[in-house]
Formats: C-alpha cells, structure tokens, sequence
C-alpha cells in the first residue's frame, strides 16, 4: 500500500479534494450550459428592451437544468462531508441527478418563480424607490440562503416537496449561525470568482459553495441530534 502519511500524504490528500471538486464542479457546469450562455447574453446585452427575449426562455430552462444539475452537486457535497463517497463520481453525479429529478424540478419551478418575482421588483424600483429597492435586495439574500438550504435538505432528509420547502425555510429564519455562514462564505467565493478568477467558476466555484454550505447545515443538522439524544 502507498504510504500516504507525512508530506506525501498530505500532498495526495489536497489532489484528491481538488479532483473532487473540479470533476464535480465540471460536470454540475457542464449540466448547466443552457442557463451559462444565457446568462452570458444577458450580461452581453446592449439594448435593454431585448432583456424579456434572454429573460422568458432563461426562466423557463432553469428549473428543468439547474436545479437538478445543483442538486446532485449538493449530493456529492455530502458525500464529500459524510466521507462516503463513492470511487466514481461521474456515475453517482449521474445517479443523483436522475433520482432527485422531479423532486428538484417541483422545487426549482417554485424558486424560480420566487426569484423571478423578486427581480422584477429590485428591477422595477432600482429607478424609483431606492429604500423599497433595498429592502427587496435584503430578502434576496434571505431567497438565496432558503434555496441554498433547500439543495442541502433535499439530499439529507426523506420528504415530499412541500416538506423539503418548509424544513428548508425553519432552518433559514431559525439559524443565524448558518444563515450568516453561508452569506459570508458564497460571497467571498462568489466575488473572488467573479472579480479576481473568473475562470474559477467553471471549475470549482459551484463545488466550493455546495461543500462549504452542506458542511454549515450538517454540523446543525448534528447538534439537532445531539441535543435530542441528551
């Protein structure tokens, strides 16, 4: 057997999780291609009255590509956390993106419809009410963790959909401890991916916020059990 202690060991370790997270990232960006270019378009746009042409189809690919593609990052990431992981990660990436599918398309429909109200009211008051404007950015970030918190239930308990949504939004509005570490931890992710590596987000930013945010909500999830347990 190779010796994999010392520095060795510790190199062959950080490959190991870097692997993980690029196959893992790769993939889960790969399932997310439609939702990329479109989102690329649009941030590409010249002429604002042409938003609602990138907008409708952008709205209607996501819950059929995205949330099934993130939801089954969401089950590596905890695989990764629980340390149970399968040897192939392509295979079991593909087994959970097509078990968790309609589950996560139901959710994903409801989100999107959520979020898409919510832009079109941080949209619509950016020019006219900024307090209004800003409070509707506030429970954007809100929006953010409950969906964040909803991929990381969805692969942890055994639910209906409508379960999934009301344990997901106890455990946003009830955990400031979560709530605050899954804020500060996607957006430094988010904004070294965004301003300083662009390149990161295909090939490990998803990975990093899935991994970071299911090991936040799994230490909850174990203090919960060890509080009932006593």
């Amino acid at each position: 057997m190779a010796n994999r202690s010392g520095f060795m060991g510790g190199m062959y370790a950080v490959s190991e999780w870097i692997s993980r997270f690029t196959l893992g990232n790769l993939l889960w960006a790969l399932f997310n291609l439609p939702v990329g270019l479109l989102l690329l378009s649009l941030l590409n746009l010249q002429d604002s009255g042409l938003i609602f042409y990138i907008m409708a189809p952008l709205v209607l690919v996501t819950p059929f590509v995205f949330f099934p593609a993130t939801t089954a990052l969401f089950a590596k990431a905890r695989e990764w956390v629980r340390k149970d992981e399968n040897d192939l990660v392509e295979k079991s990436y593909f087994y959970y993106y097509k078990e968790n599918y309609l589950k996560s398309l139901g959710g994903g429909i409801i989100f999107v419809v959520l979020w898409t109200v919510l832009a079109a009211d941080v949209y619509y008051f950016s020019t006219r009410n900024t307090f209004l404007m800003n409070v509707f950015l506030i429970m954007a970030i809100l929006l953010f963790v409950w969906t964040i918190n909803f991929f990381a239930v969805m692969v942890h308990y055994d639910m209906k959909l409508k379960g999934f949504l009301k344990q997901s939004f106890f455990i946003t509005i009830g955990s400031p401890l979560l709530f605050l570490t899954i804020v500060i931890s996607s957006a430094i992710v988010l904004y070294i991916s965004l301003y300083i590596f662009p390149l990161l987000i295909p090939i490990v930013t998803g990975s990093l916020i899935a991994f970071l945010s299911f090991s936040a909500f799994y230490r909850l999830h174990l203090k919960i059990i060890n509080n009932k347990n006593k």
